[in-house]
């Protein structure tokens, strides 16, 4: 009787078992005969960098690709076909995979190079520097400098010139910076590389920078992309710099080439002292009998 039983529940058991098995085989191939739904989304044909593009770089095929773009999504200015942007210059710095747009390259009619980033009504002149003028390699394309020169001078004696630094320019866009090999040689007898930065600046302003180069040293100052603000000051000259907080040096007449007296500053009010105080005043109540008197003591 005892035996009958486990048997009946072995079997019971085993039923179960095959059942769900046979139930989950079905539920599977079911679920795989239904059609799966697909949502298609509307793309169009965009190109894109290939690979990381410079300033300057004229665009050739193989630094270009064609890639499909959600057309939810598009981009302003992008080219479908890379024919339109063949021999075109770059005229913003283009990321690999970046879509390659109207404002980032160049017209047709103006070619590859440097001429195309110019900004309207500006010149790009070119200055040599080394590292530590070009403050260590951080002026870049795209940085704002200022620009300082330092006039020394040469023969004291001739006349009342000394050497003075000063800020002639500011806020300068840099086009280009890069290494490039000077035709002179140095010691060994061979080319030394140099680096060159191109600026954007006004006619104007390339008179000032030309003066300056000819006349004495060029500095670059790197300025916050954030701060517009012109840089207003006066110069230092070297005899200020060395005296530090002294008092300036007398004024000289150009004529008479004798000092100019100083006018004296006013001697400062005398100053008055208050009145004293007057001294306390104590009052002694005396009472003598029926009698009361007041009496006052210094």
């Amino acid at each position: 009787m005892h035996m009958n039983r486990q048997y009946r529940t072995v079997v019971v058991m085993t039923i179960a078992v095959v059942t769900a098995a046979l139930a989950s085989i079905g539920v599977y191939a079911a679920i795989q005969r239904m059609p799966v739904k697909t949502v298609e989304v509307g793309t169009v044909k965009v190109v894109v960098a290939a690979e990381p593009l410079m300033v300057g770089t004229p665009l050739r095929r193989e630094q270009l690709r064609v890639v499909d773009w959600p057309a939810k999504t598009q981009v302003p200015g992008a080219f479908a076909d890379p024919n339109d942007v063949i021999d075109r210059g770059v005229i913003e710095t283009i990321g690999e995979n970046e879509p390659v747009t109207t404002r980032k390259v160049a017209s047709k009619e103006a070619g590859a190079g440097l001429p195309p980033i110019i900004p309207q009504g500006m010149r790009a002149m070119s200055i040599r520097v080394n590292d530590v003028i070009s403050v260590a390699g951080y002026v870049i394309p795209g940085t704002h400098i200022d620009l300082l020169v330092t006039v020394r001078d040469d023969n004291p004696t001739a006349g009342q010139a000394e050497a003075m630094a000063r800020t002639v320019l500011s806020n300068i866009l840099v086009l280009t910076a890069g290494v490039r090999t000077d035709t002179e040689k140095g010691k060994d007898g061979k080319p030394q590389p140099s680096t060159v930065v191109t600026l954007a600046v006004l006619p104007e302003d390339a008179e000032k920078i030309a003066l300056a180069q000819s006349e004495g040293s060029l500095s670059l100052v790197l300025r916050n992309p954030l701060d517009n603000d012109q840089t207003k000051t006066n110069g230092v000259k070297l005899a200020a710099l060395m005296r530090g907080t002294a008092a300036p040096a007398p004024e000289v007449n150009p004529v008479t080439r004798k000092a100019v007296p100083r006018p004296r500053p006013a001697a400062p009010a005398p100053v008055v002292a208050p009145p004293p105080a007057p001294s306390s005043i104590y009052k002694v109540e005396a009472i003598r009998g029926a009698k009361r008197t007041e009496e006052v003591v210094n």
